[in-house]
């Protein structure tokens, strides 16, 4: 039992075979907090732009279109190309990606305040948004090679890392920019480089030993491909995304346009519906390894819509308590859907997060303009009642997705 090597398979090499798989169980907890700290960086610096967005507008005269263009080279370099990324780290292995794709989103991000021209700001958007499509699908499947066999609750580990990133962002960029001018931007260099030059030192950790790597090649050839159910399953996260982003998106305006509230209550706002989604991520993963995944994702939309409603009949503190609790419930489907779309193309488990994490949070996202739309014709309240109603309809596509096959 000592030698785990690998050999022939023969009744001498059983005992070694038993092993890798037996290994392969138990989760490396070290690797995935690491995975988990870059994908907080990454994050970081995704969800600061939002935020950095009104002084680079001042900065460099631009108006509501052009401002609008960089999130939308944002947004397609982030989102809409990962499943390229998957595609390529489904054919190899590309550990390496891992800390390049945080100094990239690091660079691009932090050098925006320093930017000369709106070209150049473009340049440096797009550069980031590279850097956060590739650090996704590689840092999933690299978390899923060392979960084991919880592989939900390996994942929402590893998701609570982006989850918190995209929540912290836009407080600190603001507290950089606001204490230290556009420049404080640069600010944002130092964790990204330390983080980066961590992940670069753990490279070697992150490669299978021979024989660990003996059992993992074996499952996923007998993995049966159903891509009609992971359309389906795009189809849920695009209604899941539409509907947090309209949220996040609407809801400042809501409280200060339409309540006329302090605008200082925006920044808790935000932080106590993403902050509690962050949380509601690491709950579902244990969960969804007991339940099991596909009827979590289908019971969470249903439970969550409940909270919506609440939030937008209720005033002061309880209306603060309700969106924590719609955060909490609608956002702790993310890491799970990973975990379906991993079953659904057990071959190309890149693939299918680069499809979940970013095509379909894209395609989730050009819903918002339609929002916009609505609320422009019909009312702030409009667009955020159809939002929080919007789990509804998750939850009725939910329940034809399919249980995954094994193909044994």
């Amino acid at each position: 039992m000592a030698d785990s090597k690998p050999a022939a398979y023969t009744g001498t090499a059983a005992p070694a075979f038993v092993t890798a798989i037996t290994e392969r169980v138990r989760p490396n907890a070290k690797l995935i907090g690491l995975l988990a700290l870059g994908h907080l960086v990454v994050d970081v610096n995704q969800g600061s732009l939002p935020a950095v967005l009104p002084f680079l507008k001042a900065a460099h005269h631009l108006s509501y279109a052009e401002a609008a263009t960089i999130v939308l080279a944002a947004n397609i370099t982030s989102c809409i190309i990962q499943p390229l990324f998957g595609y390529f780290a489904d054919r190899m292995a590309r550990r390496w990606l891992l800390p390049l794709a945080v100094l990239l989103s690091g660079v691009g991000l932090g050098l925006t305040g320093v930017a000369p021209g709106y070209g150049a700001l473009l340049l440096l958007i797009a550069v980031m948004g590279l850097g956060v499509a590739a650090y996704h699908p590689e840092g999933y499947k690299t978390a899923s090679s060392v979960a084991g066999d919880r592989k939900a609750t390996a994942l929402s580990w590893f998701s609570l890392g982006g989850n918190i990133g995209i929540a912290l962002g836009p407080p600190l960029i603001t507290t950089l920019v606001t204490g230290l001018g556009l420049a404080g931007s640069l600010g944002l260099l130092a964790p990204t480089a330390v983080v980066a030059t961590l992940l670069a030192a753990a490279l070697p950790m992150f490669a299978p030993s021979r024989a660990r790597a003996a059992a993992p090649d074996q499952a996923p050839l007998r993995g049966v491909h159903m891509p009609r159910a992971m359309a389906l399953l795009i189809l849920v996260v695009t209604i899941r995304s539409w509907t947090q982003l309209g949220f996040t998106t609407f809801v400042p305006f809501y409280y200060v346009d339409y309540l006329k509230a302090d605008p200082r209550l925006v920044g808790p706002l935000l932080f106590v519906f993403l902050g509690a989604g962050a949380l509601g991520t690491v709950i579902a993963g244990p969960l969804a390894d007991r339940w099991g995944p596909r009827p979590f994702m289908t019971w969470v939309f249903l439970a969550a819509a409940p909270f919506g409603v609440l939030f937008l009949t209720a005033r002061g503190a309880l209306a603060f308590v309700a969106l924590g609790l719609f955060g909490a419930v609608l956002v702790s489907s993310f890491t799970v859907a990973v975990v379906l779309g991993q079953a659904y193309l057990p071959r190309n488990a890149g693939m299918a997060s680069g499809l979940i994490v970013g095509f379909a949070l894209g395609a989730g996202g050009l819903g918002v303009t339609v929002l916009g739309w609505i609320a422009d014709h019909h009312g702030l309240p409009t667009a955020l009642w159809i939002s929080a109603l919007l789990p509804l309809a998750g939850f009725l596509v939910a329940r034809f997705l399919p249980s995954p096959r094994d193909g044994h």
